[in-house]
């Protein structure tokens, strides 16, 4: 690999306390999370300003940088607002905010010249003339559109500023729309996308009726002379890390904000071992068990999207849903004399062979033996919500570590 070439920064997604730790602990150069305001994920839990501020603080004892969303195309009503809004977030002390309106993104410069501006993908940068305006404007990352080709990114970074930042999603769900400002969510439910309440309406099952056969419903199915329209692929770029990073990316980015944080873990753990590898000193091969890991997720198909051009494998050719595989049934909580201490999430047995995810690390596996409640006594299952178990452990185990088996096919 080119001793020139940068390694790029891992971009984790956090939508909550959970997750946020899952991104530090799994290997994230950066975490970005949203506040109860201005961001795209309405759905998640999100961070008032406290905790905010605290979680901050943590990335920033481990070396982490976070950075917070206003990405939402927001109303006049809510520009008003948008002042204390930006006093508070200053406060806390992220490492940048990422924004997509223009007036969102002027209105920063001149509020808190001090905070650094990433311009994100809704922006819609497609071509280095675009980035070079925002760049203009004063903002210091520009998040490329999804249906860029590698090729393309290169251009742009080889026709722009070299302090100018690139990052690119590399990985996750991604809306029929590509780069978002979607309408039909708001169209048939009321739920604008645009500002962070997405009902994703395009992961519906949808049928045609003929107007003079009311209630007479024609599934819209794939043959020979069509497919469904609306349900993407998630991305997956994990195997062109390399190419991405010769073309100049500076950021590699994880979607999932609304995702659950054994996901946050899985993905993040997979990338971090992925980067490590091709830019050790000499490179390395990626194991195996890494890509496997991204299949350990909850996912649907992936694809490579637009990074070698125009695709036509991007629709999914089913209804809503995900390929589910594994199935968390713990988190440790700590291991003593010999022994993990769990927290339940889902029902497991003694005797049953599960996986432990640990950061940077390939999954243990092995076959849970003694298992004992929360007061020592044995038991066959561990089948209470939320409820303290533990079984015998010989390898060391971190407290954070997922406990998975697969489903039931």
């Amino acid at each position: 690999m080119p001793a020139a070439m940068n390694k790029p920064e891992l971009l984790a997604p956090a939508g909550d306390a959970e997750c946020f730790g899952a991104a530090l602990q799994f290997g994230a150069d950066a975490v970005y999370v949203g506040a109860k305001h201005y961001g795209m994920r309405a759905a998640a839990k999100n961070f008032d300003y406290r905790a905010l501020y605290d979680a901050v603080q943590q990335a920033h004892r481990q070396g982490v940088r976070v950075y917070l969303t206003a990405n939402v195309l927001p109303r006049n009503a809510e520009m008003d607002a948008f002042p204390a809004f930006v006093r508070k977030v200053s406060a806390c002390g992220v490492d940048a905010v990422i924004a997509a309106d223009l007036g969102v993104i002027t209105q920063l410069r001149t509020l808190a010249p001090e905070l650094t501006v990433h311009a994100s993908t809704q922006t819609g940068v497609v071509n280095y003339q675009t980035a070079n305006a925002l760049y203009a404007l004063g903002v210091k990352r520009v998040v490329l559109a999804r249906e860029l080709s590698i090729e393309e990114i290169a251009e742009i970074r080889a026709k722009t500023p070299k302090d100018l930042e690139i990052e690119i999603f590399v990985h996750g769900a991604m809306c029929m729309s590509v780069s978002g400002r979607c309408l039909l969510s708001e169209y048939l439910t009321g739920r604008d996308a645009n500002r962070g309440a997405c009902a994703q309406s395009c992961r519906w099952k949808y049928a045609l009726m003929e107007e003079k056969r009311p209630g007479q419903y024609f599934p819209v199915d794939e043959d020979s002379d069509g497919s469904y329209i609306l349900n993407a692929k998630d991305l997956c770029l994990l195997p062109y890390l390399k190419e991405l990073a010769e073309a100049g990316v500076d950021s590699v980015k994880i979607e999932g904000r609304a995702k659950a944080a054994y996901y946050v873990a899985g993905v993040t753990n997979a990338y971090r071992m992925a980067l490590d590898a091709l830019f050790d000193a000499p490179p390395r091969e990626v194991p195996d068990w890494v890509m496997q890991e991204l299949n350990n997720v909850s996912h649907r198909p992936y694809t490579v999207g637009f990074a070698f051009g125009q695709r036509k494998d991007l629709i999914w050719q089913e209804e809503n849903g995900y390929i589910r595989d594994y199935e968390v049934v713990g988190i440790v909580q700590k291991q003593e004399n010999g022994r993990l201490y769990v927290s339940q999430r889902n029902r497991f047995f003694a005797g049953d062979e599960v996986e432990i995810l640990m950061p940077q690390k390939k999954p243990l596996v092995l076959t849970v033996t003694d298992l004992q409640n929360g007061e020592g006594e044995l038991i066959e299952a561990a089948n209470h919500a939320v409820m303290d178990c533990s079984f015998l452990c010989e390898q060391e185990v971190p407290a954070g570590a997922f406990v998975r088996k697969q489903t039931a096919e």
